[in-house]
């Protein structure tokens, strides 16, 4: 329940700032993406949709994305996301907690641009 409740939030959080934030709107202007962050079982996910400075959501595991974040679990999805650490997901990848599926560029991306905001 809280990986859910965090994504909502992290969801509002950018949606807040695609109007109120220079360089998040900048950041966000110019691309076309789907990321999806969700469990390996599929159980609790939400989708990004970026669409040329203009941001919406879908909850629930969707099939079509340009990148995926799949956390092992909703416990370590909510504990790397919240992590102040800023390797925390490199340290999730690299012990097989988090897997990248589709474009790893976009992910770097969406990184760059959370940011922007936290």
């Amino acid at each position: 329940m809280k990986f859910s409740t965090l994504l909502f939030a992290l969801y509002n959080i950018l949606k807040i700032a695609s109007y109120t934030n220079t360089a998040f709107k900048k950041h966000i202007g110019k691309v076309n993406v789907r990321i999806l962050i969700k469990t390996e079982d599929g159980q609790r996910a939400r989708m990004f949709i970026f669409n040329k400075g203009k941001l919406s959501s879908l909850a629930g595991d969707q099939k079509k994305f340009d990148v995926a974040l799949v956390f092992q679990d909703a416990e370590t999805g909510f504990k790397v996301l919240s992590s102040k650490k800023k390797d925390a997901s490199f340290n999730a990848a690299a012990s097989g907690k988090l897997k990248v599926l589709g474009m790893s560029v976009y992910a770097q991306w969406f990184e760059d641009g959370i940011k922007l905001v936290m």
